[in-house]
Formats: C-alpha cells, structure tokens, sequence
C-alpha cells in the first residue's frame, strides 16, 4: 500500500510539473500574439488618423486641376 501511495505522489508531481512547463510555453506565445495585435492595432489607428488628412489634401489638388483645366 505504501509503494502505491509513493508512486502516486512522483505521478503526480511529474504530471503538476508537466502542466507547468506547458502552461508557461503557452503563455509566452499567447503575450507574443497580445503584442503583435496591440502593434497592429496601433499601426490602424495612425492610418485611420492620417486618412482625413489625405482625403483633404486630394481635394485641394483636385480643386487645383480644375483650376488648371479652366485656364487652358
């Protein structure tokens, strides 16, 4: 009966051990993943930021072809 219980209790401890170093892997990749998204995300939002400005700046030059067009 003693063995027995022994030999539970180093199965145990090797499978605690076990899901241990697997959880720590996996939450490595998982912050990995977090970070690329947040840079993606941030990537997004200076894009949504500019695109105002381009759109402006399109319309000045489309303006100023039309200005262009008139006097030929």
């Amino acid at each position: 009966m003693g063995e027995a219980v022994i030999v539970a209790l180093i199965t145990g401890g090797l499978t605690l051990l076990g899901v241990m170093i697997s959880n720590g892997r996996t939450q490595a990749i998982l912050e990995t993943k977090v970070e690329e998204l947040a840079r993606e995300v941030r990537e997004h939002n200076n894009f949504a930021r500019r695109m105002p400005v381009v759109e402006e700046q399109i319309k000045v030059i489309n303006h100023r072809l039309a200005d262009l067009e008139r006097k030929e």
